[in-house]
């Protein structure tokens, strides 16, 4: 009763000092807190405030890129985005929230799968932040037992790529990821060493002309093709330090030649691991890593984890998610 003798620019001014959890709560109060807490310029201010700290961000929750690169208008605004929806969509506390509110089928699950022997799934994974970083992200999951148990290295070839590296989830299930690396380790040794950019040898370039404009196109070599025809699933290291020069175009391009869909099912999962080497670096939002590889373009689901190489933060839950989604489409 109190709050209600303000003028309403204070009383918005006051509530942008709660949280939004808190300022639903204020909302179930009354009626008019109800319509009074979901001013869009409000929860506009909280997304933008809030998202650069989000720690994923995934296909369905994705805030579109206009939202926070122009100026805000009232009138064409609060037709176009409903801010406090937009908001409660992609907050990875709310997403957590709904799936842990969704009936839960593990126990049935495992006991079917238990009647069932399924090969492991198996993922390919590539990208800068695997050769770029100061740490490596991959001897780190070899050598940390207490965070991803290595299960075994198994002694099958695909077309001379080699077997990849199994590993043992929190719930038993077992997978294989297979590392695809830019070139040799003594060619990304010297590269590192003169602060130079090593050749990719997993790609080839094809120019296309698009309108009046040259578009550059990858192919992955053979050996690759035959990787990217088997595997359930994607898992991409990009470089998130923001200290570094990107190139998200060619990125891109890199991603749709192993993700092409003449190579596999369309609706493989891709993980993108927005990796830093240790976490006094200063990374590049999720969200904005997202909009940067333009990932909105693919048409299967991915989802944006920010990961740390020195201490595998945030990588079980990216694991978590991938096993997820490559069972699902395993079981349609």
């Amino acid at each position: 009763a109190a709050l209600d003798g303000f003028q309403i620019d204070v009383q918005l001014n006051i509530m942008s000092f709660l949280s939004p959890q808190d300022l639903c709560h204020l909302g179930s109060t009354s009626c008019y807190w109800r319509a009074a807490v979901q001013d869009p310029l409000l929860w506009r201010d909280f997304l933008l405030r809030d998202l650069p700290f989000w720690t994923s961000v995934d296909w369905k929750s994705l805030p579109d890129g206009e939202i926070f690169n122009k100026a805000f208008s009232e009138v064409s605004d609060n037709a176009l985005y409903d801010y406090m929806a937009i908001y409660k969509k992609s907050c990875p506390q709310s997403r957590r929230s709904l799936k842990s509110s969704r009936p839960r089928y593990g126990a049935v699950t495992s006991f079917l799968q238990s009647l069932v022997t399924q090969a492991e799934p198996r993922f390919a994974m590539f990208g800068p932040g695997l050769e770029e970083l100061d740490d490596s992200l991959v001897q780190k999951m070899m050598t940390c037992p207490e965070i991803l148990l290595v299960a075994g290295l198994p002694q099958r070839q695909i077309h001379g790529i080699g077997s990849g590296v199994s590993f043992q989830f929190s719930n038993n299930q077992k997978f294989n990821i297979l590392t695809l690396y830019s070139t040799t380790s003594v060619e990304r040794r010297r590269a590192r060493a003169e602060q130079a950019v090593a050749v990719n040898k997993m790609f080839y370039q094809e120019n296309s002309i698009v309108g009046n404009q040259q578009a550059v196109h990858y192919s992955v070599i053979a050996q690759v093709k035959k990787v990217c025809e088997v595997v359930d699933g994607f898992i991409y290291v990009a470089n998130a330090e923001a200290h570094k020069k990107h190139d998200r175009q060619e990125e891109l391009a890199r991603i749709l030649a192993m993700i092409d869909p003449a190579l596999g099912p369309p609706n493989r999962p891709l993980l993108v691991f927005s990796c830093v080497s240790h976490i006094g670096v200063k990374r590049i939002p999720c969200v904005y890593m997202a909009h940067q590889l333009q990932l909105n373009l693919l048409r299967q689901p991915w989802m944006v984890q920010d990961t740390v190489a020195a201490t595998l933060a945030g990588l079980l839950n990216g694991i978590e998610w991938l096993l997820e989604e490559a069972n699902c489409k395993n079981a349609q």
